[in-house]
């Protein structure tokens, strides 16, 4: 009950914040979709302190509430700071609290949380995703459309699913080369383990290239990334304290998924109540790196080799709203020779993905990916570059639903293949 008055507290302080001056209207994915006040930030805090007077919380306003990305453009765009970002995860956790969600809705979300913060769980589902997507059942199902019309939500999942390659396991320690400059834990992810394991293995060598030690701790598991930015406050403070046990011995994390990296700097605050883990989680806060923004504050050693390609470089929100990182991965990739970066229009505007959000919201999210992807044909690029699972995920599904079949890869990747001399063509076909 202690909690609940201190985040009340909070709450009312954060909702006077807002002047509603519609700065945040442009960058809103929602409204530059729908054109509706009440699926803006500023409608949604105006149905925020309708609630906080006493205002049911009722269907429709949920609804609202769960339209919401959480892409935090809007906290870019805000010239009076509001704190959006933490508006709606606390508007999150009441209607997890208040809310009795239908029967199949709660089923769908009970399917979602106890499948993808768990890399086990998704490892066991490798083997028949791989044989479903060899045998070539999954166009047929797509064709015939009955997916879609029995639940659009698993018609997603189906879509989203990435083509998977054989599994590789990291050693938990990988060697610098030639003299070390410095020790980095290393955070494999869920999703990112279990279906982009490429990714992982990319980002190990090129730390080890740049001459760091990484270390692998056996022990982690999922960050809580989902379930925080999903309302699930108890069940992302349990993964927070396991992770915070897990790299606690670390002089620096360096992770390559923008959406654990903004939930492991947020630790600090969700932990902050909590006497014995305040300030363990306060420092592993501090500790946390995109591998980005490590490498920049590093500056490079290893070689870069030429890589002639022209790539479209899309900013995760997670990256770039929440954790600021834009100009690092735009300068790495600027330091290949021979390598083309080309913007895409709207950066700002989320893809549509935002963790959970093109399961839950598929349609929202649908029609957001086709505008992302129409953005980076429109680059005339002959790659994508992001760097977040679920972004790869969203935009290579759009770009397909399009009829385009354009490569998709992380930072860690294009650094990868021009410090080992790979060449376009590998890099080409190593990517999504």
């Amino acid at each position: 009950m202690e909690d609940d008055h201190v985040e009340n507290g909070e709450f009312r302080n954060l909702l006077g914040d807002c002047v509603h001056c519609g700065f945040c209207l442009p960058t809103c994915p929602t409204y530059v979709l729908w054109g509706e006040e009440m699926d803006s930030p500023r409608g949604r805090i105006h149905l925020m302190q309708q609630h906080s007077q006493g205002a049911p919380m009722s269907g429709a306003m949920v609804e609202h509430f769960d339209r919401c990305l959480g892409c935090m453009a809007c906290v870019t765009s805000c010239p009076s700071g509001v704190q959006y970002d933490r508006l709606i995860e606390l508007t999150r956790a009441e209607v997890e609290r208040e809310h009795p969600r239908s029967a199949p809705e709660r089923m769908l979300r009970e399917a979602v949380f106890r499948l993808f913060p768990y890399p086990n769980r998704l490892r066991a589902l490798r083997g028949p995703l791989r044989a479903y997507q060899k045998s070539g059942l999954g166009r047929l199902i797509r064709r015939t459309g009955l997916l879609e019309r029995m639940s659009p939500s698993l018609a997603a999942m189906e879509r989203l699913a990435p083509p998977l390659s054989r599994a590789t396991r990291l050693p938990e320690r990988v060697a610098a080369r030639g003299e070390r400059r410095a020790t980095v834990a290393m955070l494999t992810g869920c999703v990112q383990r279990e279906f982009f394991p490429g990714v992982n293995a990319a980002t190990a060598r090129v730390l080890a290239m740049e001459g760091c030690d990484v270390l692998i701790p056996r022990g982690q598991g999922c960050c809580g990334a989902l379930s925080l930015h999903s309302g699930r406050e108890d069940e992302a403070r349990e993964f927070a304290r396991r992770t915070v046990v897990a790299f606690e011995a670390a002089d620096v994390i360096v992770v390559n998924a923008a959406g654990c990296g903004s939930a492991m700097k947020e630790y600090r605050r969700l932990l902050a109540d909590e006497p014995e883990w305040a300030g363990r989680a306060e420092a592993l806060s501090a500790k946390t790196k995109d591998l980005a923004e490590f490498l920049a504050e590093l500056g490079p050693r290893a070689e870069r080799r030429p890589l002639p390609v022209t790539v479209a470089y899309h900013d995760a929100c997670h990256l770039a709203h929440a954790q600021g990182v834009r100009a690092q991965p735009r300068a790495l990739l600027a330091g290949i020779p021979e390598l083309t970066v080309k913007e895409i229009a709207d950066p700002e505007i989320c893809c549509g993905s935002a963790g959970t959000y093109n399961l839950l919201q598929p349609e929202a999210a649908a029609e957001l990916g086709d505008r992302k992807a129409a953005g980076v044909r429109a680059t005339g690029a002959d790659l994508l570059v992001a760097a977040n699972p679920g972004c790869s995920m969203q935009i290579a599904t759009a770009l397909e639903r399009q009829g385009v079949r354009l490569p998709v890869a992380h930072t860690a990747e294009i650094l990868d293949a021009s410090l080992r001399g790979l060449g376009t063509s590998a890099l080409l076909r190593a990517a999504v």
